[in-house]
C-alpha cells in the first residue's frame, strides 16, 4: 500500500514538472515572436490608422524589430529595376537559397533580372563590413548606401529591391529625410517618436504582401534614404529607441506635415469619421494660448492670384469635368480647425464638388500661377494647393485664394515642432499638444 502510494505521488510530481516546463516553454515562444506588444493590425484601407485587434497589453516593452523596406527607382517612379548595381569596400557575402557567394572585390557587382543566381532563389546580399552602396539608383545626396541586407527578388517586368534591417537603424535613414537636420534636438526627437509610431503601424501588416515589404522609401509611407544619417538625427533616435505614442493603449499611426496655419484638423478632412480609434487626432490650437507658435513662418500665411481662364483649365482638367469658364468656386462645408471639406466650381457648362482636402488641393493645384508666401517669397504653383486652409473670392479677372500652413494639416506640424523646441518644450510635451490623450512610452 506504501508502495502504490509513493509510485501515485511520485506520477503526480512528475506530471506537475511535465505541466512546468510546457508553461514555461510557452512563454519562451511568445516573447521569442519578435512581435510588438499591444500593437493592434491597421485597418483594411491604408492610411486610415484605424486600429482593430485584442485588448490593452499593460507591457509596452518594444522589441527592435526588422522592417522590410521596398527601395523605389529614380525619382521613386517605379517599384521594379532594370539592373541592380552593388557594391562595398571589404566586398560583399551573397546568398541565393542554400547557396553563399563570397565578392571579395571592392569594385561593384551588377546583376540583371536573368541572372543564373535567381534559379536558386531570392538573392540576398550583406557587406561584410559597413554598408552596401547601391550605385544604380540616385538620391538626393547622391549614391546611397544601406545597413542591413539587400534581398533581389527577380519579375517579368525587372528586380525588386528590399531593404531589411532593425526599425532603430532605419529610422535613422528617416527622420533626416523628413526633418532637417539643423532643427532643435527636441523637434527631432518628436520627429523620431512620430516616425518610429508610424512605422510600427505599418510593420503590422505588409504594404506589399507579394514582396513581403511593410513599406516603400517614398512619400507613399516615410521619406526614407534620400539625406544622409546625421549625428543630430541619429541621436534624436538613440535617445527615443522604443518609444511610441500611444491612445487606449495602442500604439497609433502619427501623421505629420510641414507647417500649420496655427490650428491643426482631424481625420474629417479626409473623409473619416470620428470614431474611439482615431480620437487621438483632433483639431488643436498650435499656440502658447496667446500667439501662434509659427506665426512669423513663411508658409504661415500665403495668398495666390488665379487668372481666371487659368482656374479654369486646371479645375476642368484635375476633375475630368468640363465646366467652362469658371463664374464662381465657393467652400461650401468646413471642418475643423477650419480646414476645407468641400467645395463647389461652377462655370458656364455646369458645375463639379470636390471632397476631402486631399482632392480639393488637387483640384485647385496645377502649373500657371504664382503663390506669395507672407515674407514676400514667390514661387511657381505646383500639382496640389499648399493646404485646404482657405478662403477663395472672385475679382474681375481672377479668384483670389488666401491661405495658411503647408501640408495636409492632420497631426504633428513638423514647423510648429520646431518653434515649440526654440521655446523650451519638451518632445513630450509636443506630442501630446499635437495627439489628444496620449502617452509617450
Amino acid at each position: 500500500m506504501r508502495r502504490r502510494k509513493k509510485e501515485k505521488y511520485l506520477y503526480y510530481g512528475m506530471a506537475i514538472l511535465v505541466t512546468l516546463f510546457i508553461i514555461v516553454g510557452l512563454v519562451s515562444a511568445l516573447k521569442g515572436t519578435g512581435r510588438i506588444k499591444g500593437l493592434g493590425r491597421t485597418g483594411t484601407e491604408k492610411g486610415t490608422g484605424e486600429a482593430e485587434g485584442g485588448p490593452e497589453e499593460k507591457n509596452t516593452a518594444i522589441d527592435n524589430p526588422d522592417i522590410r523596406v521596398l527601395i523605389m527607382d529614380n525619382g521613386y517612379s517605379n517599384i521594379v529595376h532594370p539592373s541592380v548595381t552593388i557594391s562595398s569596400e571589404k566586398g560583399l557575402t551573397l546568398t541565393c537559397g542554400e547557396e553563399k557567394e563570397d565578392w571579395d572585390k571592392s569594385d561593384s557587382l551588377t546583376i540583371a533580372p536573368d541572372d543564373a543566381r535567381f534559379g536558386k532563389g531570392n538573392i540576398r546580399i550583406q557587406a561584410k563590413e559597413g554598408k552596401v552602396t547601391l550605385s544604380s539608383i540616385k538620391r538626393g545626396y547622391g549614391t546611397p548606401s544601406y545597413s542591413g541586407i539587400i534581398e533581389l527578388r527577380t519579375t517579368a517586368e525587372g528586380i525588386v529591391i528590399i531593404n531589411e534591417l532593425p526599425v532603430e537603424t532605419y529610422l535613422c535613414g528617416v527622420v533626416p529625410s523628413e526633418m532637417p537636420a539643423s532643427y532643435e534636438l527636441e523637434a527631432l526627437k518628436v520627429q523620431a517618436v512620430c516616425a518610429r509610431s508610424y512605422a510600427y503601424r505599418q510593420m503590422a501588416d505588409y504594404g506589399y504582401p507579394e514582396y513581403e515589404a511593410h513599406v516603400n522609401d517614398s512619400t507613399d509611407y516615410q521619406v526614407y534614404g534620400n539625406s544622409e544619417e546625421q549625428e543630430s538625427t541619429s541621436r534624436a533616435v538613440a535617445e527615443t529607441a522604443g518609444q511610441a505614442v500611444r491612445y487606449q493603449g495602442e500604439v497609433v499611426t502619427t501623421y505629420y506635415y510641414s507647417t500649420s496655419c496655427g490650428r491643426t484638423t482631424s481625420m474629417e478632412a479626409w473623409g473619416t469619421a470620428p470614431s474611439d480609434s482615431n480620437g487621438y487626432l483632433q483639431s488643436v490650437d498650435v499656440s502658447d494660448g496667446e500667439t501662434d507658435y509659427e506665426k512669423d513662418l513663411p508658409w504661415y500665411r500665403w495668398e495666390a492670384a488665379v487668372p481666371v481662364q487659368t482656374l479654369s483649365n486646371l479645375v476642368g482638367l484635375n476633375t475630368g469635368t468640363d465646366v467652362g469658364t469658371l463664374t464662381s468656386v465657393e467652400v461650401t462645408k468646413k471642418g475643423p480647425g477650419d480646414v476645407a471639406l468641400q467645395i463647389k466650381a461652377t462655370g458656364s457648362n455646369g458645375s463639379v464638388t470636390v471632397d476631402t482636402e486631399n482632392k480639393i488641393r488637387r483640384a485647385l493645384g496645377g502649373k500657371g500661377y504664382q503663390i506669395t508666401k507672407q515674407d514676400g517669397t514667390v514661387i511657381d504653383s505646383s500639382a496640389l494647393l499648399p493646404s485646404a486652409f482657405f478662403n477663395i473670392e472672385k475679382t474681375a479677372d481672377a479668384f483670389v485664394i488666401k491661405g495658411g500652413g503647408y501640408g495636409h494639416g492632420i497631426g504633428m506640424s513638423q514647423n510648429g515642432a520646431n518653434e515649440m523646441a526654440k521655446q523650451g518644450k519638451d518632445y513630450k510635451e509636443i506630442l501630446t499638444l499635437f495627439f489628444h490623450d496620449v502617452t509617450v512610452e
